[in-house]
């Protein structure tokens, strides 16, 4: 399994990251649209389970693999430390484009 892991390993940290992002986009979804607190931390743990725990895992996993940080390991540091630190504030940005998306919508339907 390890093996198929490590064979695999750039496919699934891009699978991994387009879940990521298509979970960020459903907690908006739901934080703005639907307004739905439970919907919002289903949202949240889906994000959870597919962009920060596997990731963080994979890098592990290469890691002990290897016994050496290597291109593929520093690119699973890198989104740790970019998520941690630059990413807040263009998630921050992003958080306000939907509140202003979904907002503007619902004025334009009543």
């Amino acid at each position: 399994m390890q093996a198929l892991i490590i064979e695999n390993k750039w496919l699934i940290l891009f699978i991994l990251e387009f879940l990521a992002w298509a979970m960020t986009f459903f907690m908006l979804y739901t934080r703005y649209k639907i307004q739905s607190a439970f919907w919002f931390k289903i949202a949240l743990i889906l994000f959870t389970l597919t962009g920060v725990i596997p990731q963080l895992l994979l890098g592990i996993v290469n890691f002990i693999k290897f016994k050496k940080i290597d291109l593929f390991t520093l690119v699973i540091i890198l989104l740790i430390i970019y998520s941690c630190t630059i990413g807040k504030k263009y998630l921050q940005k992003l958080d306000s484009w939907a509140k202003e998306k979904f907002s503007s919508n619902k004025k334009n339907i009543r």
